[in-house]
């Protein structure tokens, strides 16, 4: 975390309660005023005793040896992140991060590792950040060695399951979906992607397509570049023996051996400024969000905690200058932030954001502009600087006020190689700003011209213009549906393959294709969760005749639903009536008829259709008409296990939808599956149970095209 950080989280810290800190609170009593009261100093950031070491293998560790508590804990830095995302393919970091240990790993199922770390009482976890990957562990001291040993297993031998990355892709798709419900989380993005630019790993953001191209031989692919062991720091500090601990660490680790090779530098930040203004529209909302900045500085510049000195005077909270002055200017109460952020490897963001009545955003507009020119034009006051320095250095020593806090920044430090005395340093220097550095940097480092603004609201609200030229920001979320896979000879012919071994063990291809109708009926128990529909059951029958003919009836609780498809125009009835089969429901019907049982097995008969593999047991279908599933045979059997595709929607994104296949019995010779679980959008929908498959019944068109009485 750098000061920037701190001084946001020491904004929102309350009093320290007696003894905190190494001061004590005096009493306050009635009509006493607040600016009397007289602190003693804050307890300087104390510095523990660390034990450091590399193993043969490279892998470098640290130890602080802590007997407050019966506890022991750790964290393992490896040097990647999201900046190495490949563009095609964003959130192939975010998603390897989750799964790491979502996974479980090469010899246990992740329901085998989440039973055995709650019989310890411990936990391990795993994150993805923009450069750096984290995973990390806590539990008790007596249980250490086999929580050691479970760390290194999830740590060196992941498993990746598919069901799992299928999980958190589901997650993330369900976030891209989600992704403009905060207009506060929309201007910082946006800004962001502003001043950086949408063509670089600073700028760019996860969409459907990048994390539909995500497989999981990209997932094993990405960790096995990253994670070997002269790529990794180790921080371990507890309750422990050092010397004892340090065997244990060289016993486990030491024996890690993975291909290696240098790690590439993380991009560059570009200095392309973008000024102007830039308006997302929401016309549902009646507030103006807003967020203004541009390039700001890195964490060793020599600079920084005095440009983050001028920022905490400028907005940190209803105190700041800002929100001062935008209170007086419009008569409201404004929340306004302003931030210095200082990367620890690259450049940040200094940037203002805020919140306003949709019809004086023009006016607070002007007031940040106005209070920046002041900034640059005249000293701040004493007792602003004192104020903004007392902040600021409450918030660097109350963010490293226990050992397991500073044994986490000082790995962050270490990791990104500034010295060990960089918090002592930092501490000093705020101390020693002075009002003339404030004037100083900010007439040198903030850049009036090169500001960009960026407001999400809606503008028919906004009675003045935001500015001489305006840019429209697009908030559409693109297309849910992903890109087909690449194809390429071998790829279709591993595809083949795959199907093939499907048809085999459902049946045999010639007996699969002598079924001409089918007749499937199943009891839909929707999951107490889902929304309106929660706990309710459903029966519904499908009927289907080659090659294209098929109609749906299903019985809820609010009536019956009826919908019949020739492959190409239908018609739907419900209990208010029919009409034609268009929009969502003609696509989830035609969904439903593309992923049929025989219809998907005998896709390599099918004109149009083709079969590709991603990877050792998993294809992707796709047709002429943009229709697309991807399949996971089971490595055993060959029989399905798994469909994923989209969902249509009236309204919204697709759905990500996995249909998972259980209990295959014998049907007139073929295996068919009588337990389906659905889930959307990484959340259980419901589980469906078939009472009964009847074959070659002699189905006609004309009995499933008549409409119900």
């Amino acid at each position: 975390m750098c000061l920037a950080c701190c001084a946001g989280a020491a904004a929102q810290t309350p009093a320290p309660a007696a003894g905190r800190g190494g001061r004590s609170a005096p009493a306050v009593s009635a009509g006493l005023n607040p600016k009397d009261l007289k602190f003693g100093p804050l307890r300087p950031i104390q510095m523990p005793k660390i034990t450091t070491f590399a193993l043969a293998n490279g892998l470098k560790v640290s130890m602080i040896e802590d007997h407050e508590l019966p506890i022991i804990d750790g964290v393992a830095m490896v040097r990647t992140g999201r900046l190495l995302d490949p563009p095609e393919k964003i959130g192939l970091a975010v998603l390897t991060g989750v799964a790491l240990r979502s996974g479980g790993t090469a010899a246990k199922s992740p329901e085998q590792l989440d039973n055995l770390l709650e019989g310890l009482a411990a936990s391990v976890d795993s994150v993805m950040e923009e450069s750096s990957a984290r995973l990390s562990f806590n539990g008790l001291a007596e249980n250490s060695d086999e929580l050691l040993g479970l760390f290194k297993e999830v740590l060196t031998q992941p498993g990746f399951r598919q069901d799992r990355i299928d999980l958190v892709r589901a997650q993330m798709r369900n976030a891209i979906a989600r992704r403009n419900e905060d207009p506060a989380v929309i201007v910082r993005r946006e800004l962001s992607s502003v001043v950086y630019g949408k063509d670089n790993a600073y700028g760019w953001i996860p969409q459907y397509a990048t994390v539909g191209r995500i497989t999981r031989n990209d997932v094993r692919a990405f960790y096995q570049r990253y994670f070997f062991p002269a790529n990794v720091w180790l921080r371990v500090w507890g309750d422990f023996d050092s010397a004892r601990m340090k065997s244990t660490l060289e016993r486990l680790f030491g024996t890690w051996e993975a291909p290696s090779q240098p790690a590439p530098q993380f991009p560059k930040v570009k200095d392309a400024p973008a000024p102007g203004v830039y308006v997302g529209e929401r016309t549902d909302i009646t507030e103006a969000y807003f967020a203004v900045g541009h390039l700001g500085g890195q964490a060793s510049d020599k600079d920084t905690v005095a440009l983050q000195l001028m920022a905490a005077i400028l907005g940190s909270g209803p105190r700041g200058r800002l929100a001062a002055q935008a209170r007086a200017k419009t008569g409201a109460t404004h929340e306004i932030t302003a931030l210095w952020q200082a990367a620890y490897d690259h450049r940040g963001l200094f940037q203002i954001t805020g919140t306003t009545r949709a019809i004086g955003a023009a006016d607070v507009l002007k007031v940040v502009r106005a209070e920046i020119d002041r900034m640059r034009s005249a000293e701040v006051s004493e007792e602003e600087l004192r104020t903004a320095q007392e902040m600021l250095i409450a918030g660097l020593v109350f963010a490293n006020d226990t050992k397991a806090k500073l044994l986490g920044r000082l790995l962050m430090l270490d990791y990104f190689g500034y010295p060990a005395d960089y918090l002592a340093q930092s501490e000093k220097a705020l101390e020693a700003v002075t009002r003339a550095d404030v004037l100083r940097v900010a007439k040198q480092y903030i850049q009036p011209e090169n500001l960009s603004i960026v407001v999400v609201a809606n503008s028919q609200m906004i009675p003045e213009p935001l500015g001489p030229a305006v840019n429209k920001i697009d908030l559409t979320i693109p297309e849910a549906r992903p890109d087909a896979a690449a194809a390429t000879d071998a790829s279709m012919a591993q595809g083949l393959q795959l199907l093939q071994k499907a048809q085999a063990a459902a049946g045999g291809t010639e007996k699969l294709a002598d079924v001409k109708d089918y007749i499937e009926t199943a009891t839909f128990q929707i999951d107490a969760a889902v929304p309106n529909l929660g706990g309710s059951r459903v029966i519904e029958t499908d009927r289907w005749i080659a090659p294209t003919n098929l109609r749906q009836d299903s019985t809820l609780a609010t009536g019956r639903i009826a919908a019949y498809t020739d492959g190409k125009i239908g018609w739907i009835s419900t209990p208010n009536g029919w009409g034609p089969l268009v929009g969502a429901q003609q696509k989830q019907v035609l969904g439903d008829l593309f992923r049929s049982w025989f219809r998907l097995l005998l896709s390599d008969r099918i004109e149009g259709r083709t079969v590709n593999a991603i990877d050792s047991t998993s294809v992707e279908i796709t047709d002429s008409t943009g229709q697309e599933a991807k399949v996971e045979f089971d490595a055993q059997t060959g029989l399905p296990r798994r469909v994923t595709y989209d969902t249509p929607q009236a309204i919204g994104a697709p759905l990500y939808t996995e249909d998972v296949f259980e209990d295959f019995r014998d049907v007139d010779g073929i295996k068919m599956p009588f337990k389906i679980t659905i889930n959307q959008g990484g959340r259980k929908f419901a589980e469906a149970t078939v009472s009964e498959y009847k074959l070659n019944s002699g189905l006609k068109v004309t009995d499933l095209a008549r409409r119900p009485l």
